[in-house]
């Protein structure tokens, strides 16, 4: 008599019906391997704990490692240089090419190493809850830690369209524990991250990060909403307010800029932490999950993240205490880029499905200046929030890694270059066409440093940028009296309620001038640095509504 095990695959393949078909013309070996086509998180739990070393936490999450790399490749990523899509991508370190031999190669190879694997895991979802714009995704991966991953962050469909799934729009093919030849023409490591999108493929070898993945979708639908479906992309987290209100609120920004922070709001429903698409009709989250950031966490600073680490969830190379099997999330002896991922149900003002049917009131876009000169908050107009959209500031603190001694600027082009595809005007151009069509208003909030840079001053108080968000959110910001910040040009409020007057404006609060001009001018010569990489690609009335050195 089959056991339980067999009996389960049997029912697994056989749901598979015609799309067998697939895997055979694709070079699977079926009389040799088992496909778990979108199998029960119980099941996936079980043969995790069974085959990869992973063990489950006291709260009921699943802790595994991704062994060597403990995030993502930039350097390995590669996209294949071919006819259908070569002139639309903003080729350079960002996005390096790769002939398509080289990646048909790396395909085979990482095919032939899934064909030695008992298991094969299979998981197909939908990137975009919007149906008019999402694409159907499948998953084929080696560990069933990677198929949890993506049954988590890709949105999970009903068992009706599981079964009318047909077939998929992009394919990934996960053979992460199985190396890439450095030898072969292009690698110039064993890891290789390769989109094809001629194929509508990616393929993965030498990294088990499951990052890899999502990013890896993330930079597909950058290119495919803008070229195929003319939305707009965007690395960014939304909310909107509940009843008759109900305003959207897109906030961008860099890691530790408190975009998940501030995003996450009592008094509004959180559409997505992470990735959206702002489409003609309003905005929808690409993702079925969220991915957090685990280092510190407690329930206490964060506890929508920490009471979502339950059944279901993943904990991905975080430490635990093998007596009660707690994790330990101060730990960072793995990585400091410890995570969490779960389904974005799991959060309790998550709004199900993730779309917003309006246009977005209010743009937020967050720095945290460590040299303490940019105000707290400044309006944008249209012009200068396309700068600032492309340059994407903000900047990295003493101690945050090894070697910086004084505040370290990052420029990461639209709040997300590793993972965009297209020349940052692109996008740059539909944020402001979007921004006027839906008289959106625009914000620069600096989360950094007022009295002085750092060291010297200290950091703007969360209550009083919570305050900031909540005069946008009742409309009295857009009503206040305004005046002109120097170098910048940017206009900043003489009074916000909560916030004392005397911070908005920066040089009132450094008690050294001298040493804030200094300062000021210093930044302002950093933006025209970094905004000049772009500029030759965007219209020259963009660069006019940034810095002006005296």
């Amino acid at each position: 008599m089959p056991s339980r095990q067999h009996h389960d695959e049997f029912e697994t393949n056989q749901f598979l019906g015609k799309e067998l078909q697939y895997f055979s013309q694709a070079g699977f070996d079926l009389d040799r391997i088992h496909i778990k086509r979108n199998a029960p998180v119980a099941t996936l739990y079980e043969d995790a704990i069974m085959n990869e070393g992973a063990v489950i936490s006291s709260s009921g999450a699943l802790i595994n490692f991704s062994g060597k790399k403990t995030g993502r490749s930039p350097k390995d990523k590669r996209i294949v240089y071919e006819e259908t899509s070569k002139d639309h991508i903003w080729w350079g370190p960002v996005n390096i090419k790769m002939d398509e031999h080289t990646f048909e190669i790396n395909r085979e190879r990482a095919i032939d190493y899934l064909n030695t694997r008992e298991n094969v895991y299979v998981f197909d979802g939908f990137a975009g809850w919007d149906p008019k714009y999402r694409i159907k995704v499948r998953v084929i991966a080696s560990r069933a830690y990677h198929a949890l991953f993506m049954h988590n962050m890709l949105i999970r469909p009903t068992p009706e369209e599981l079964a009318n799934f047909g077939q998929p729009d992009f394919i990934i093919y996960n053979a992460g524990q199985f190396p890439a030849n450095r030898f072969t023409a292009g690698m110039t490591s064993t890891t290789s991250v390769e989109v094809n999108f001629k194929r509508m493929e990616m393929v993965i070898l030498g990294t088990e990060y499951a990052g890899e993945m999502k990013k890896g979708i993330f930079s597909v639908m950058h290119y495919l909403q803008p070229v195929k479906f003319g939305q707009l992309s965007l690395h960014s987290s939304a909310n909107q307010a509940m009843g008759d209100k109900d305003d959207v609120t897109l906030f961008f920004g860099l890691s530790g800029t408190g975009k998940t922070t501030l995003s996450a709001d009592p008094h509004r429903v959180l559409i997505g932490d992470d990735e959206h698409v702002w489409s003609d009709t309003g905005v929808f989250n690409i993702e079925g999950g969220c991915y957090a950031k685990c280092i510190n966490l407690s329930a206490e600073k964060e506890p929508e993240i920490f009471n979502a680490i339950r059944f279901g969830s993943i904990l991905e190379n975080v430490v635990y205490n093998p007596a009660d099997r707690k994790p330990d999330y101060d730990d960072v002896s793995i990585t400091e880029n410890t995570r969490c991922a779960y389904p974005i149900e799991f959060i309790p003002n998550a709004k199900i499905p993730c779309i917003a049917d309006r246009q977005p009131s209010n743009i937020v876009m967050l720095t945290c200046d460590a040299y303490g000169v940019l105000p707290p908050v400044s309006r944008l107009t249209p012009e200068q929030a396309s700068y600032h959209f492309v340059a994407g500031y903000t900047s990295k603190t003493p101690g945050t890694e090894m070697g910086i001694v004084e505040p370290s600027p990052t420029f990461s082009t639209c709040y997300g270059q590793p993972f965009i595809i297209l020349h940052p005007g692109v996008y740059a151009k539909m944020l402001a066409e979007r921004m006027q069509r839906a008289n959106a208003n625009c914000w620069l909030i600096n989360t950094g440093w007022t009295g002085g840079k750092f060291g010297t001053g200290k950091r703007c108080p969360l209550k009083y940028t919570r305050a900031i968000i909540d005069a946008i959110h009742d409309g009295s910001l857009a009503k206040a009296e305004f005046e002109t910040f120097p170098t910048f040009n940017l206009a900043i409020p003489k009074a916000v309620n909560g916030v004392p007057s005397e911070i908005l404006h920066p040089a009132r609060v450094w008690p050294d001038q001298d040493a804030f001009q200094f300062e000021l001018q210093k930044l302002a010569g950093m933006f025209q640095r970094a905004y000049s990489k772009y500029e030759a690609n965007i219209d020259p009335a963009i660069k006019q509504a940034g810095p002006v050195l005296a």
